[in-house]
């Protein structure tokens, strides 16, 4: 048993205990008011408080034993709600203080619709002290187009639509204090998708992803989160965000860290846009004031992203994207275009080169103004 796992059953059996013997303490606090207010009175008044006094000392006992097996059996309960109902998850968002989960392939909280709502409640979540985790499916992986290929009849983009949520995740992430920011924790998975789930502190929905049908239409089990099967929907989380190898932080997916070396030197350093097509890495090197000229080949260090051919922290040369290669420049643009959105002008003024590992092929070669 992982200690993610055992921390939160271990938590919440003391919160039990503890609310549990507090009821029972005030429970023998009003019973031995009565005793002794019995005590102190005669006639009716004392028989009646006696007879009072000692059925609540009876009723704290039965409370303090009975209670863990009544909150045991409760939780055993599993509410059945026909579809995901948005309103009333982010109406619990904005109310949760310790813990909010998302694991789905993308989430209709932050389409047009309810965006705004479910962002303030986000925001209201993390002033109240809560760790907001989210896990979308990378637009890139294979799982992406195949759950698109499911979902045919729905005309539904999956990869697009995990591209928009990230945009929109990144863009209020951004906005966050530093302190804020660090609670809101994004990373995308790659894997296929097996479950659906949405946590708000020891209570969550969850289900399946059936073919032919979007996962929010179905219906969806309310669970708490101690129970078996909210330690099942909880392992799998835990999975997924503990594998570092299928999974990427939004700040990593967003942009690669890069240094531009000329010779032996370091010129510039910087994180810069990126997008991967057919396995080849191509970048926006558009901070690094690249221009062609003559001044001999450039290079750049930096770490692939997964699924990169060559994936690997190694040093590139660059090379200019044509409209006549095989991977066109259009078609890169596009990539670009679908990752990070219209540029508010409608603009493109984006430096765009492929990376290729040193020696592989001959390139021709770039030079920069570095500003």
């Amino acid at each position: 048993m992982d200690r993610a796992r055992v921390w939160w059953r271990v938590g919440d059996r003391v919160r039990r205990q503890r609310r549990a013997y507090t009821r029972g303490g005030l429970l023998l606090l009003v019973s031995a008011a009565m005793l002794f207010w019995a005590w102190r009175t005669q006639g009716f008044a004392s028989d009646l408080l006696l007879n009072i006094g000692a059925s609540v000392v009876l009723a704290a006992i039965s409370y303090v034993i009975f209670d863990p097996l009544f909150e045991e059996a409760r939780k055993a309960r599993v509410q059945e709600h026909v579809s995901f109902d948005q309103k009333a998850f982010i109406d619990v968002l904005a109310r949760t203080g310790r813990r909010v989960r998302i694991l789905d392939t993308w989430t209709i909280l932050l389409e047009l619709g309810h965006r705004e709502q479910t962002l303030r409640a986000v925001r209201a979540a993390l002033e109240q002290g809560a760790l907001v985790q989210v896990l979308l499916l990378d637009p890139d992986c294979s799982a992406a187009q195949q759950r698109t290929e499911e979902l045919e009849k729905q005309h539904v983009d999956v990869p697009r639509r995990i591209k928009e949520n990230l945009r929109h995740l990144y863009a209020f992430w951004a906005t966050l204090e530093g302190h804020l920011r660090s609670r809101l924790q994004i990373h995308i998975y790659d894997a296929s998708p097996s479950i659906q789930l949405y946590q708000w502190d020891g209570q969550a929905l969850i289900s399946f992803f059936p073919i032919g049908k979007l996962s929010f239409n179905v219906p969806q089990l309310e669970v708490d989160m101690a129970s078996p099967w909210g330690e099942f929907v909880h392992a799998r989380f835990e999975e997924l965000w503990g594998h570092h190898q299928a999974t990427l932080n939004l700040e990593r997916y967003w942009a690669a860290p890069m240094t531009l070396r000329h010779a032996d030197s370091d010129m510039a350093k910087n994180r810069v846009p990126y997008v991967l097509v057919d396995g080849q890495v191509y970048v926006d090197c558009r901070t690094f004031h690249l221009t062609r000229g003559s001044i001999g080949a450039l290079t750049v260090r930096t770490p692939l992203p997964p699924r990169a051919n060559g994936s690997g922290p190694g040093e590139f040369t660059l090379v200019e994207v044509r409209e006549e290669d095989p991977t066109p420049l259009s078609l890169v643009r596009r990539r670009f275009q679908d990752k990070y959105g219209t540029s508010p002008d409608h603009t493109d003024e984006r430096v765009l080169v492929r990376l290729v590992s040193s020696g592989t092929e001959p390139t021709e070669p770039l030079s920069a103004a570095v500003g």
